[in-house]
């Protein structure tokens, strides 16, 4: 394949993307984000292209995420770089589109699932994912929140389990992440070529490509087995439907059982801000429209690229220097405070609307 990050290819009436950093799992870069809107804005309008079918490269991941580390170095190396502010705000315009998109954009998952690649996936009008699908918004462990659009999609699931996700980075396989509604069906990986061909050679035309899309997906579906959430959705609402961290973390002490504790555990090992801050966007971006989210999301990540910020000592730790031991600042809930939380949510210069 080239060397190219990202690769576009037109054929049979489709618009093919394949995100192509296999080594790297497929993270993407500011360079892939960037030819994202270079190219499909004139897809959509083109009468040429009925659907677009995005893939990722290899046979490990679809896309692990976003490419933090070079914020982490370009803050150390260059602080008056615009990279922090350029990598965010590109990929929510790219965020924002996929969600608006005027054709059916249709993701083959056929691995990793995580992060930034749930933002290219999770927003389109078809998900399908393969039994080698994982799912997780594992943002929280090094600092940051579930962004790309996290706090209107989470706050869409059932019950607390967008919170659970959010703050604890679960991780799911296809049959949980159907049941959820995360992703729309589950294909197996050996047939995804074979949809991608149906889909070049069915008519998709009309005000109703969606519907035929569906019928196209439906005829190589397969019973992807029984989810597991359903029995944990009892004790997800009762510990994780809370006002705050703080309580949270008393519910799951206070809950009888080994999954309590196992939730409490992780959550220990998290930062207390990040754990602070993703729980008040949640609760701000619920019921709010996608562009309010995204505003919301660009604010906040824009706070969490000061220097001293916990998600700079989460990458040293859990991707450069790779210690696992990441100091985070405050160490504990009970010193994150209000004014620490609302200084994510202000808003800044060049901030990020839509029309």
């Amino acid at each position: 394949m080239s060397d190219a990050e990202i690769l576009f290819e037109i054929k049979d009436g489709l618009g093919l993307i394949t995100l192509n950093r296999p080594k790297a799992l497929n993270a993407l870069t500011h360079g892939m984000i960037v030819e994202l809107e270079r190219v499909i804005p004139g897809w959509e309008k083109d009468p040429a292209i009925k659907a677009v079918v995005l893939r990722g490269a290899g046979d490990r991941a679809f896309c692990a995420g976003g490419d933090v580390t070079n914020l982490y170095r370009e803050s150390r190396d260059n602080p008056s770089g615009t990279l922090r502010r350029d990598f965010f705000r590109d990929e929510y315009i790219v965020n924002r589109r996929i969600h608006r998109y005027a054709k059916p954009w249709i993701s083959l998952i056929d691995g990793i699932d995580m992060g930034g690649g749930v933002g290219l996936s999770v927003h389109g009008s078809h998900s399908v994912a393969s039994e080698k699908f994982l799912f997780a918004m594992p943002e929280t462990t090094i600092g940051l929140f579930p962004d790309v659009g996290g706090g209107y999609f989470l706050t869409r699931l059932p019950g607390a389990l967008g919170t659970f996700l959010a703050l604890t980075s679960h991780r799911l396989k296809v049959a949980d992440a159907v049941w959820a509604g995360i992703v729309d069906a589950h294909v197996p990986s050996a047939r995804m070529n074979e949809l991608q061909a149906a889909l070049g050679a069915a008519d998709l035309a009309g005000p109703d490509a969606n519907r035929k899309v569906d019928a196209v997906i439906a005829g190589f579906t397969a019973d992807e087995g029984a989810p597991g959430l359903p029995a944990m959705m009892a004790d997800i609402d009762r510990c994780f439907s809370a006002e705050s961290v703080g309580e949270i973390q008393a519910n799951l002490k206070n809950h009888p059982g080994e999954w309590a504790q196992k939730q409490l555990a992780a959550l220990m090992k998290l930062s207390p801000l990040a754990m602070a801050i993703t729980l008040e966007q949640l609760k701000r971006c619920a019921n709010r429209s996608f562009e309010d989210s995204m505003t919301i999301e660009y604010r906040m990540s824009q706070a969490a690229m000061r220097p001293d910020h916990d998600f700079f000592e989460g990458v040293r730790a859990l991707l450069i220097d790779k210690d696992q031991k990441p100091k985070w600042n405050p160490p504990s809930i009970d010193g994150v405070t209000q004014a620490m939380v609302e200084a994510h949510f202000k808003p800044v210069s060049n901030d990020l609307t839509f029309g």
